[in-house]
């Protein structure tokens, strides 16, 4: 009889219940789980995850003071095609107040404009009282994209190197805090982001047809580029160049450069906010290692 009860019992919990695996698989907690996949990621990500999370709340009390304070801020982001200046602004922009800070990208200029004193479109977008304006590219495409690419003569051009010292020293007299940098990319390195956008549909629109031409056109830039740093590199308004082959690094150094040179409220320690070296570069440094290759523009640093 008690063998029977035992079997009895036995066959109510498998007749009437379900399997442990079963029931385990209807605890919504379990059920949670198994939805659940394993993803590993590099220290180096998370690092870089952690650096810029906390960059970017210094941002956020930089912007409060520059509201407070009504200060003017105006950051220009210059360098080859797939240098990696729209990346970092993305990442300076992410959190701030939209309110106070603007990302300035001009389509080609308008016939209108082009009848303009050549800054004049320009001007139009420097900041209010407790702005910041972040230029995605600016007035120096004068200086490099319109004399390679013949949008503008050699005569425009050398007057928008004579006159950009001019134009920007009586911006930042007239009391804007100025921010130049310059994005430096290896042409192996832009090769390997042209042939990712080509064939990434979600960046496909940031190829065009002046992109295609930028590797052929190589050494032209270099020159360019040196001219442009030699003419407009002043002690009032200097460049700085970011090495930007590593875009991470890039972003979170030119974030650093742009902290650590401002003063603000509740800031951290300045040590923290530190560049590296490697990846910062005052425009005068540059302008002398591409004098060592004047006549081997091919080893120009991008």
């Amino acid at each position: 009889m008690t063998e029977n009860k035992s079997k009895s019992k036995l066959s109510t919990k498998v007749t009437d219940g379900k399997s442990t695996k079963d029931t385990l698989s209807e605890n919504p907690t379990n059920k949670r789980k198994q939805n659940r996949v394993t993803v590993q990621v590099k220290k180096k990500t998370l690092k870089y995850n952690e650096t810029l999370h906390k960059l970017q709340i210094e941002l956020l009390k930089l912007q409060n003071h520059v509201k407070a304070k009504g200060l003017r801020i105006v950051m220009l982001f210059e360098g080859r095609d797939a240098a990696g200046k729209g990346g970092t602004i993305k990442r300076i922009t992410e959190y701030i107040n939209p309110r106070g800070a603007r990302v300035v990208a001009l389509e080609k200029p308008s016939d209108q404009e082009r009848t303009q004193w050549y800054f004049q479109r320009y001007t139009a977008h420097l900041p209010m009282e407790g702005e910041i304006v972040l230029f995605d590219r600016s007035w120096y495409n004068r200086a490099m994209v319109e004399p390679v690419m013949g949008f503008c003569n050699d005569e425009q051009n050398k007057r928008f190197l004579k006159y950009a010292p001019m134009f920007e020293r009586m911006i930042v007299k007239e009391g804007i805090i100025l921010f130049k940098f310059y994005f430096s990319v290896s042409k192996k390195e832009q090769l390997k982001r042209f042939e990712s956008r080509q064939h990434d549909p979600l960046k496909q629109y940031k190829i065009s047809p002046v992109d295609l031409q930028a590797q052929e056109l190589w050494n032209h830039y270099s020159i360019r580029k040196f001219e442009m740093l030699t003419e407009t590199n002043r002690t009032l308004t200097p460049w700085t160049i970011v090495r930007s082959d590593n875009k991470k690094s890039a972003r979170i150094n030119c974030i650093k450069h742009i902290l650590y040179n401002l003063d603000y409220k509740e800031k951290i320690r300045k040590s923290e906010l530190k560049p590296d070296p490697n990846f910062i570069i005052s425009g005068i440094d540059e302008i002398s290692l591409m004098e060592k290759y004047l006549m081997d523009p091919d080893n120009f640093p991008g």
